[in-house]
Parts: C-alpha cells; sequence; structure tokens
C-alpha cells in the first residue's frame, strides 16, 4: 500500500484544516477590531503552514510523519484554543477544524 493512502484520513484533515485556517485567517483581517484579533490571526497562518507542510511531506514519503504529526497537533491545538475565544462564526469553524486534524494526528502517533 502506498503511504499517502495509509494516511488518507489524516491527508483530509490536513487539508481540511489548512482550508479553515486561510478562511479565518482572511476574515479576520476583514473584522473591525483587527488589534483584538491579531493572535488568531497568527496562528491562523501558523497552522495552515504546517498542516500545508505535512500534507506535501507525506506525499514525498518523509520518515518524519511522527515528528511533524507532533509538531501539528499542538500548532492545531494552539490555533482552535484561540480561535474558540472569539463568537465568529469563522473562528468556531476554524476551531472545529483544528480540534479534529489535532486529534487525527494524535491518532497517528499514539
Amino acid at each position: 500500500m502506498e503511504k499517502h493512502e495509509t494516511y488518507q484520513s489524516l491527508l483530509e484533515t490536513l487539508h481540511e484544516c489548512m482550508v479553515a485556517c486561510n478562511h479565518c485567517y482572511d476574515a479576520c483581517l476583514q473584522e473591525e477590531n483587527v488589534n483584538m484579533m491579531a493572535a488568531c490571526i497568527r496562528l491562523d497562518r501558523e497552522c495552515s503552514d504546517i498542516c500545508a507542510y505535512l500534507e506535501q511531506a507525506i506525499g514525498r514519503g518523509t520518515p518524519f510523519v511522527s515528528e511533524l504529526a507532533e509538531v501539528c497537533a499542538k500548532i492545531c491545538e494552539a490555533c482552535g484554543n484561540e480561535c474558540k475565544k472569539h463568537d465568529h462564526d469563522h473562528c468556531q469553524q476554524c476551531a472545529i477544524a483544528c480540534m479534529n486534524c489535532a486529534a487525527e494526528c494524535r491518532r497517528l502517533i499514539a
């Protein structure tokens, strides 16, 4: 079985999280009080980047899946916890995607 098939569920979850974080990032920049959203914006970007990187690395057959998944889980949890603090729908949806992704990463390394 190909590596990308082994990790299909993780790949899908990573992609969904990346999309949600990018949407949240962009929507936060449109909010009236952007300064209040600074931590959310920063973590959205961080999370989107690590999810995209891990998705690409798995596709390349990286030998560091577990290590990268551990880092990804930590960043996803941090982003999800920050997004949960905000009432905006895009933040709440992003928090769900981040927590799902963190859980999927943790399942891989368990």
